[in-house]
């Protein structure tokens, strides 16, 4: 069993914080970024990123989406900039560069674990036939997946990359995740979706699934519920009953 209803067909799963320990780490690269640049901007009396702001805010939503809704969450206009801007530059472009630059740079000192019950988890799904996509607003995630050895699991991968080239809504709109049930020719009733930030599974609940699991890994379970999660477990190691 892996805990699912009869009628699921496929499961699609965000990547940082469900399958890999990267949520992380990209917590750690966006709290850099930001009290970096608040820092710089108003010395001494800034007010620092919070855990708060990185839930309500960034969690689980494509880069350039998470640097607009912070600033505007603190009354800050910095002009749009690029893709060609420099990690120097103040601008959303350039903050998201900065992001992305240290989370590349942490990932490549510390490395990537997956989370060993979902490691299990994915190879019961496998076992049982379901088809396996991984949706993530991550540019990142080819080697990601690559490096944690994932990458023989996914039949269908919906990223940052491929959110950008086809002009996708970031989450919670359910953009990426319809794409990917399309991808793996199921319709979403018949898919479920697995996500750890508030912002995902809201995703999950408005593009129709046929069921969505929170990952709980920040203490948010009655966030994750009011965001629309069917069920709510600490690690994808629970949903298993006897075949892990």
């Amino acid at each position: 069993m892996i805990g699912l209803p009869d009628d699921i067909s496929a499961c699609l799963f965000d990547l940082d914080g469900v399958l890999t320990g990267t949520a992380e780490l990209h917590k750690q690269a966006w709290k850099q970024t930001f009290d970096s640049f608040l820092r710089e901007r108003d010395g001494s009396n800034y007010r620092c990123f919070t855990d708060r702001d990185y839930a309500e805010y960034v969690d689980g939503r494509p880069r350039l989406d998470g640097v607009r809704g912070f600033l505007a969450s603190r009354n800050i206009s910095l002009p749009e900039g690029g893709p060609g801007d420099k990690v120097t530059d103040h601008s959303v472009h350039g903050l998201a560069a900065r992001k992305n630059e240290l989370v590349l740079r942490i990932i490549e000192h510390r490395g990537v674990d997956p989370y060993p019950g979902s490691v299990r988890y994915l190879e019961a799904v496998q076992r049982a036939g379901l088809r396996i996509a991984v949706v993530t607003s991550s540019a990142n995630a080819a080697s990601v997946l690559e490096a944690a050895n994932l990458d023989r699991f996914a039949q269908a991968r919906i990223d940052g990359v491929v959110i950008e080239r086809e002009k996708l809504r970031g989450k919670p709109a359910p953009d990426s995740f319809l794409a990917a049930a399309k991808a793996l020719g199921v319709a979403p009733a018949n898919a479920a979706v697995f996500e750890d930030a508030l912002a995902g599974v809201a995703a999950g609940k408005a593009g129709g699934f046929g069921h969505v699991v929170g990952v709980d890994r920040e203490d948010q379970a009655d966030e994750l519920r009011a965001h629309g999660a069917d069920v709510v477990v600490r690690d994808l190691s629970e949903l298993l009953r006897g075949d892990a």
